[in-house]
């Protein structure tokens, strides 16, 4: 049978969205700016030319690769959240792989370079004992050792920077497709892991084995199924997906490592995730919502001066709605039942007396 659509929880994302959006604008009224030409600064910022078109693809890219990491992850009930570490590790190693390897041909050097990239990603996911509290400090202990990396043995002397690799050379980067943009050829390749995600999940034995370890695991152990196994191998496809995502930041966007080669893109993807309910689709498409946003709030800020800023209020009211969303048709259900409940309680009692 398939799966009906959930128009409870679209309207609640709308409601959401709605009332962020009110609530910014209030928030800009009182802060003496124009709400309408502050948000049409800020869809002018996300899509008036190719270039802003490009880099809102391309932060909806990161986010929603992110994001469905951490579909992964809750499918077998695990909370992976130190996809940011995995991220940073991707990042620098692959970058590496590019200067090491400075003498070999694009197509020798961009495959080993995701795969290290995946590799190192997923080493790093396998690690944890507890995947919330240990994922956590595991951040800061990556962040760490790639600083670390980047101001001493794999320091470019060249660059003016206080800590970063030797820049990709031009041969290894991801073909352009909006020029002045972060828009790379990667976004094929994150087309197709998402398609892949999705159709696993939904599609296949291999998804509903996670699914089902996820909601019962005792069940799936007495049903035969090696859960202990099928929670590490998907923590560590979680964590391989957050080292590519690092790869395609340095070989699409930055070409080069440095710390600001993410800016906690791992913790928005989780938000993401939590607001999709860790669906693949939903995920895809709160990800282009939230570029949106946050393109454009840099553009608002250019045109309208107005701080930018402003995407954060919008995106926190965003998920502290969709947090309640829940509570509230429960609270809300439970109310109705209540009162049906005293309506058939009057009509039971307009009956007996009838009979009397």
């Amino acid at each position: 049978m398939k799966k009906r659509v959930n128009f409870s929880y679209l309207a609640a994302l709308l409601i959401s969205l709605a009332a962020a959006l009110i609530i910014g604008a209030l928030i800009l009224l009182l802060s003496g700016y124009d709400p309408l030409k502050a948000y049409a600064a800020m869809l002018s910022g996300a899509f008036s030319n190719g270039r802003h078109i490009g880099d809102t693809l391309e932060y909806a890219m990161v986010l929603c690769l992110c994001g469905l990491a951490c579909d992964i992850g809750s499918r077998v009930g695990i909370f992976n959240v130190g996809g940011e570490g995995q991220l940073l590790f991707g990042a620098i190693f692959s970058a590496q792989i590019g200067v090491w390897m400075t003498g070999l041909p694009p197509v020798v050097v961009i495959p080993v370079a995701a795969l290290g990239a995946a590799l190192v990603g997923g080493f790093y996911a396998w690690i944890p004992v507890n995947e919330v509290i240990t994922t956590i400090m595991l951040n800061t202990i990556a962040a760490s050792i790639c600083q670390f990396l980047a101001k001493g043995p794999w320091k470019n002397p060249n660059n003016n920077i206080v800590a970063g690799t030797a820049n990709l050379p031009n041969r290894f980067w991801l073909g352009k497709l909006v020029q002045g943009s972060n828009l790379s050829t990667a976004i094929f390749a994150a087309v197709i892991m998402t398609v892949l995600t999705w159709y696993i999940m939904q599609k296949t034995s291999v998804g509903y084995e996670m699914k089902l370890t996820g909601h019962n695991p005792r069940f799936a152990l007495f049903a035969g199924l090696k859960t202990d196994k099928i929670v590490i191998v998907t923590m560590v496809v979680s964590g391989m997906m957050c080292g590519l995502v690092g790869m395609f930041r340095v070989y699409g966007a930055t070409h080069i490592y440095t710390a600001s080669i993410s800016n906690d893109y791992y913790f928005e993807g989780l938000m993401v995730a939590m607001i999709a309910q860790y669906q693949a689709l939903p995920t895809v498409v709160i990800s282009f919502l939230f570029a949106v946003l946050k393109i454009g709030a840099q553009g608002m800020e250019t045109a309208a001066g107005v701080p930018n800023q402003i995407y954060l209020i919008i995106q926190t009211v965003v998920i502290f709605c969709m947090a309640a969303e829940k509570g509230i048709r429960a609270s809300l259900a439970a109310r109705g039942e209540r009162r049906r409940a005293r309506a058939a309680a009057k009509e039971r009692l307009k009956e007996a007396n009838e009979d009397e």
